[in-house]
């Protein structure tokens, strides 16, 4: 059976992730992603309104047209976890493809979410639910086979989808680090990569995210950022006047951990924000997380600036708001406490808490270091740093490789310079570039089995 892949993008930059992988004549297409970067450089153009060869030519999107030059039909649209990088270019590109979204329930809610906001492309593929640990049929010859492997990251019902071929297994392995005790959810599990890995022709191809490759030992479990959370809201327990917190809308565990922390040092969280109203409140409903009855989410402007008021009349020091703006985004909740535009009043020796790193990106960086000068401007005490990636560091990647004994490797999810110190480790394991170690760019074909 040939085996191609099309590396369509996110091999030339972090986002807009899109791999195709044809087996036969079934393809399978894995996320479909948004660049965030290019989308925050045209801020003031609304791209959900735009033409999705305009979002191509911007770079907002994948190019999709090598698409055309894969012969065989596509099965499915299998994104891996509801990033914004993975699943947001599907509301602008998956109705080109009579397939349906085969998603793990919170990454299919969010998905369709995203479809009911953009009306503009008449999305209407068929989306259906899989749980990790299942397997589904691909195409009609029986040979084909698609299976979610259940890996921890910086969202909740993450997995790595596996196609099994006659020719042995695609595992498509972004993004995942090794957590083996989350805060939410069940560790990841490599019990099943080492099986996949020794099972039939073993794997084929493994297609790795590289976002931490060039970070030496292991990334740490979300426990302990947890624990590191703790630590500094607690030392603020004594502290009457404000506390801010922010950190990514769709890190479940870490505003589980937030709630529940400022609620041990007497304060009432509150959630604000359009994205942390939408994460937040997609994961309670789905019972992922049992927040307090009592919890406010508020997303809609009218209705932050209304909590915003009633916290400043009740007492800054009765409330813990967890905000929107991790990045510095220009129009998130922080950067316009930061610029004075809400009812919220920042004082000399108030906290912000950055439970959350700057995306390693001119954009984020840029916008994240004007934020905290206005924070800093207006006398806030910046709490930063406190976090933990969700990528694989170097000794991750090693665990992986050792585990699944690929055939082939293709780096993804970075440029370049990023791929350096997983080609390094990858040459180190006995792979040669050209050979088995397949360095591509967005656009490329590789031909594994003719």
């Amino acid at each position: 059976m040939e085996i191609e892949i099309a590396t369509i993008g996110g091999y030339e930059e972090v986002g807009r992730q899109m791999t195709a992988v044809r087996a036969g004549d079934d393809v399978v297409i894995f996320d479909m992603g948004l660049n965030l970067s290019q989308v925050l450089i045209h801020d003031n153009v609304e791209t959900e309104r735009m033409h999705s060869l305009d979002l191509i030519d911007m770079g907002a999107i994948p190019d999709d047209r090598v698409m055309s030059d894969l012969e065989g039909d596509v099965q499915a649209i299998v994104p891996t976890h509801g990033h914004l990088d993975h699943i947001g270019a599907i509301s602008k590109l998956a109705h080109r493809y009579n397939a349906p979204v085969v998603a793990t329930p919170f990454t299919i809610e969010l998905v369709k979410q995203q479809i009911e906001s953009e009306q503009k492309f008449g999305v209407e593929n068929d989306l259906i639910k899989m749980e990790a640990g299942e397997t589904m049929s691909i195409g009609d010859s029986g040979k084909v086979d698609l299976e979610f492997v259940n890996v921890t990251h910086s969202i909740i019902d993450a997995i790595n989808p596996v196609l099994h071929t006659p020719e042995g297994a695609v595992v498509y392995g972004l993004d995942k680090r090794m957590d083996h005790t989350p805060v939410i959810g069940d560790p990841i599990d490599m019990e099943r990569f080492r099986e996949i890995g020794r099972e039939g022709n073993g794997v084929l191809c493994y297609i790795e995210d590289c976002t931490n490759a060039n970070k030496k030992g292991r990334t740490p479990s979300e426990n302990v950022a947890r624990e590191h959370l703790r630590d500094v809201l607690y030392s603020m327990e004594d502290y009457d006047g404000g506390i801010v917190a922010t950190t990514f809308s769709s890190h479940i565990a870490r505003v589980k951990s937030l709630v529940e922390f400022a609620d041990d040092i007497g304060r009432q969280p509150v959630l604000l924000g359009r994205s942390m109203e939408k994460y937040s409140g997609t994961a309670e409903r789905l019972d992922f997380v049992d927040f307090p009855t009592d919890l406010g989410m508020f997303g809609h402007r009218k209705s932050v600036d209304r909590t915003f008021k009633r916290i400043m009349n009740e007492g800054k020091e009765n409330f813990l708001p967890v905000v929107t703006g991790h990045q510095g985004e220009p129009r998130a909740m922080l950067t316009r406490m930061a610029r004075g535009e809400t009812p919220y009043e920042l004082d000399d020796g108030d906290k912000v808490v950055f439970s959350a790193r700057v995306i390693p990106e001119p954009t984020n960086e840029g916008q994240r270091y004007q934020a905290e000068k206005l924070l800093g401007m207006q006398g806030a005490r910046v709490y930063d740093d406190i976090h933990v990636s969700g990528h694989l560091c170097q000794e991750g990647h090693y665990s992986m490789l050792d585990a699944l004994q690929p055939q082939h490797i293709i780096p993804a999810h970075q440029d370049l310079k990023g791929y350096s110190g997983y080609v390094n480790l990858c040459e180190n394991r006995g792979y040669k570039m050209g050979r088995d170690l397949h360095t591509t760019r967005n656009g490329n074909l590789i031909q594994l089995v003719d």
